[in-house]
This record gives C-alpha cells, structure tokens and sequence, in this order.
C-alpha cells in the first residue's frame, strides 16, 4: 500500500474544510445582518456588501470588528420581534377559536361581571356582547 496521503495530511485538509464552512457561514450571517439593519443607507449596505465580497476574509473580518456587538444586538432584537408576533398570533387564533368553540360564553360571563362591578357602562356592554356575537 502506497501512502501518496498520509494521515497528517488528511487532518490538515479537514482542517481546511472546517475553517472554510466556518467562513461561509460567517459570511451568510454578515450579509443577513446588513441586510436586516434599519439604520445603514443603501449605499453603506452596498459598500459593506462589495468589501465582503471582493475582499471576502478581509471584509469579514473588518466588519466583525466594527460591527460585531451590534450583530448580537440585532439578532437579539429580531429574535424578539419574532417572538412577540407569533405570541400576539397565538393570542389572536386562540381568540378566534375560543369564540367558536363555546368560549364566547366565558367571555359573556366575564363581561357580565364587569358590568355589575360597575367597569362597564350599559352602552358598552351591549357594545361588546354584539362585537361577540358577531
């Protein structure tokens, strides 16, 4: 058996690899994250977009220093906005469906009980039932 690659080589060659898949998926992160800043021109997205790219290892770098703990900041703050939509969808659809499964009645109930509290008026009351009943 020939050893044409041996087995230090093999490792190095991983290596590379590795490094290199790290390196796209850096890059796939920066232009995701010029692309979701709200505060960068068009042309600063485009001048960021133009030195990662002509310049791929040396953009990415420049701008992981420049503007690295803005990226976690942003993802941070996107993950939210996420998060906060599909809350207020998951609230909505429950609402929805809560009203045609029988739920309405525990919303009547509800709304009866803050008229004899006195929150509501006789007017809004009959207000909400309908909007209910609708």
């Amino acid at each position: 058996m020939d050893d044409d690659y041996p087995l230090l080589g093999l490792f190095w060659t991983m290596l590379w690899f590795f490094l290199w898949i790290m390196w796209l998926f850096l890059l796939f992160k920066i232009v995701t994250d010029i692309f979701r800043d709200r505060e960068l021109s068009g042309w600063v997205k485009a001048g960021w977009l133009i030195l990662c790219l002509v310049l791929p290892f040396v953009g990415v770098l420049v701008y992981v220093i420049v503007r690295g703990m803005g990226m976690t900041q942003r993802e941070t703050a996107h993950a939210e906005e996420t998060e906060a939509a599909f809350q207020d969808y998951i609230r909505t659809s429950a609402a929805g469906s809560s009203s045609v499964s029988g739920g309405g009645a525990d919303e009547l109930a509800r709304l009866a009980d803050l008229k004899e509290k006195g929150a509501l008026t006789e007017e809004e009351f009959r207000k909400a039932k309908a909007r209910l009943l609708a």
